[in-house]
């Protein structure tokens, strides 16, 4: 299919679910690409992970009760949000073992509640690998409305986020509020992965949320620039992704990732300073 016919069927009244999941795909990419450069600068990949499980019991909540996916999962992950946040004050124990007992058990509580539901081998794929034809129309307005609301979020705190970031201790040394901090970083991080889970699905929106970030690490050394590359390289690969998946009747959320990662290879290889090419010629 050529990227005429699929802009056309882009503009198809009869194929409406196709601009609808390409806009929640854009638009989940913008906000991981944003959120996800904390999460790399933060060395905290596996808390993508991790809330992406945690999310889990309240799609399957949602579904089980014909509700909001988008609001069942939000609340499930603020709450297991901020059950780590609590926990993990405790200085005996480390941030990494606290989201590991949380994060799981609320996915391993999603499993159990899922398991209730008729068909659920078929809502289990869904929620796993993400489905791209059955995006209602109100969702589309709570991501638009997410994605605002996030944007807006690291903008006003983007200086204490990157304190944080870059040395906790020194950040509370400064006065800042570390708790509250991490508190909103997971929020944020939350509904960037609830908002991508409809579309790329709960195992592979990790990818969303890191790749990009870590693509655009690679590209350059100012975050201010990295927070720009790191969206427009994750929308990018959301639109490629979806237009290879419809042209070849593959699976959305395995062929974004797989444009994900090769636009990351790219990068390693061919990147202007921190690639393989520039490193052998230096």
């Amino acid at each position: 299919m050529s990227p005429w016919q699929f802009l056309a069927d882009l503009t198809n009244p009869d194929l409406a679910f196709l601009p609808k999941a390409l806009t929640i795909a854009v638009l989940s990419a913008i906000m991981c690409g944003v959120v996800g450069c904390y999460v790399v600068l933060r060395g905290m990949a596996f808390i993508g992970d991790a809330v992406a499980h945690a999310v889990f019991p309240g799609l399957a909540i949602a579904f089980l009760f014909s509700g909001s996916l988008v609001l069942g999962g939000t609340i499930a992950g603020v709450v297991t949000a901020l059950l780590v946040t609590v926990f993990a004050q405790n200085r005996r124990l480390k941030e990494d073992s606290v989201i590991g007992i949380f994060f799981v058990a609320a996915f391993a509580l999603g499993i159990v509640i899922i398991s209730r539901a008729p068909g659920y081998a078929g809502s289990l794929q869904q929620f796993l690998f993400g489905s791209i034809t059955g995006i209602p129309d109100r969702d589309l307005y709570v991501v638009g409305a997410t994605t605002i609301a996030v944007l807006l979020t690291v903008f006003l705190l983007h200086k204490e986020f990157v304190a944080v970031t870059l040395d906790r201790e020194m950040a509370r040394a400064l006065g800042l509020r570390v708790f509250w901090l991490d508190l909103m970083l997971y929020v944020l991080v939350t509904l960037a992965v609830v908002m991508a889970v409809q579309t790329i699905g709960n195992i592979l929106v990790l990818a969303l949320l890191v790749t990009p970030a870590a693509t655009a690490r690679l590209l350059t050394d100012r975050l201010a620039v990295m927070m720009a590359l790191a969206p427009a390289i994750g929308a990018g690969c959301a639109l490629v992704g979806l237009y290879l998946s419809w042209s070849w009747d593959l699976p959305v959320g395995g062929t974004v990732v797989l444009t994900l990662t090769g636009a990351f290879l790219i990068a390693q290889l061919a990147a202007p300073r921190h690639g393989l090419i520039a490193r052998l010629a230096a």
